[in-house]
């Protein structure tokens, strides 16, 4: 059983359109929804989805809220509500009232200055509605990352694309491995596996296990069993290979594990962060 974390729904056809991706994307710009995911996923034995947040729109978030009600393969949502602003509370306070709304995302540069504004105030309204934080993040963000942490304990963080990191098939550096060890210090922090084939200075990327394995290993000596998370990033992925490649890289890592090692990465632990069920 797979839970994949991280895909995106959106549809340029509406009258307003999306934000993203732009129309000069020609292979992301199209209609992407749960009829087109379920093809490429179910047969890899996925039976849910977490969507994340793909526009900055705020009535987006119940478009994709929408779109859960509609069909139960999409079994949780990480919105777009944007801190620092004063409506943050009564946004999220809606937004938290329906079930399937399981988290929100923000960008690196919120974490350039935890303090700034009423970023933490937000944050530990997120925790205190037991609602989960996608970061997505480059290497410059890891100690505002670690900062926010160490600050909202019981706040659940989820580094998306592990980091942003590149991955060239070698040991990684020192400094990403203090980088990653750093922060897995903080029990709170989970790991999204996910952007493999996208970080890959190879591309198309390469489909073999051993070229990712320096880096899945770090990953698994340093978070564990219990904080690495599964994710596709469909249909990003897409120009960097395909949806069972994606998934054939982390089934074969993790399956060499063990049974359990592999419960947890593809289940367990998005039920962990995300608190989702599934039907």
């Amino acid at each position: 059983m797979i839970i994949d974390t991280h895909t995106h729904f959106y549809d340029p056809s509406r009258p307003q359109g999306v934000p993203w991706p732009p129309k000069e994307n020609t292979r992301l710009y199209r209609t992407v929804l749960p009829e087109h995911l379920k093809p490429l996923a179910v047969p890899e034995g996925v039976v849910g989805t977490v969507v994340v947040e793909a526009s900055r729109w705020p009535e987006d978030n119940q478009w994709i809220l929408d779109l859960a009600a509609q069909d139960p393969f999409i079994v949780g949502f990480v919105g777009s509500v944007i801190p620092n602003q004063p409506d943050f509370g009564a946004q999220l306070m809606r937004l938290a009232a329906q079930p399937l709304f399981r988290g929100i995302r923000v960008g690196g540069a919120f974490l350039a200055d935890v303090t700034q504004g009423s970023f933490l105030d937000d944050m530990a309204l997120l925790a205190e509605r037991d609602i989960s934080l996608d970061v997505l993040i480059g290497e410059t963000a890891f100690a505002g990352l670690e900062m926010l942490a160490e600050r909202l304990p019981h706040l659940r963080i989820v580094v998306n694309h592990v980091g942003n990191m590149p991955i060239d098939g070698a040991p990684l550096s020192p400094a990403w491995v203090e980088r990653f060890r750093s922060a897995a210090a903080h029990p709170n922090l989970f790991m999204k596996v996910s952007g493999l084939l996208e970080n890959s200075r190879m591309q198309p990327a390469p489909d073999q296990v051993d070229f990712y394995r320096p880096a899945l290993d770090c990953l698994w000596d340093v978070f564990g069993g219990e904080r690495l998370i599964f994710g596709s990033n469909w249909p990003v992925c897409e120009p960097a290979g395909s949806y069972a490649t994606c998934v054939a890289i982390v089934r074969t890592y993790f399956n060499e594990k063990g049974e359990e090692a592999s419960a947890n990465y593809f289940w367990r632990n998005a039920q962990r962060v995300y608190k989702v069920k599934i039907k």
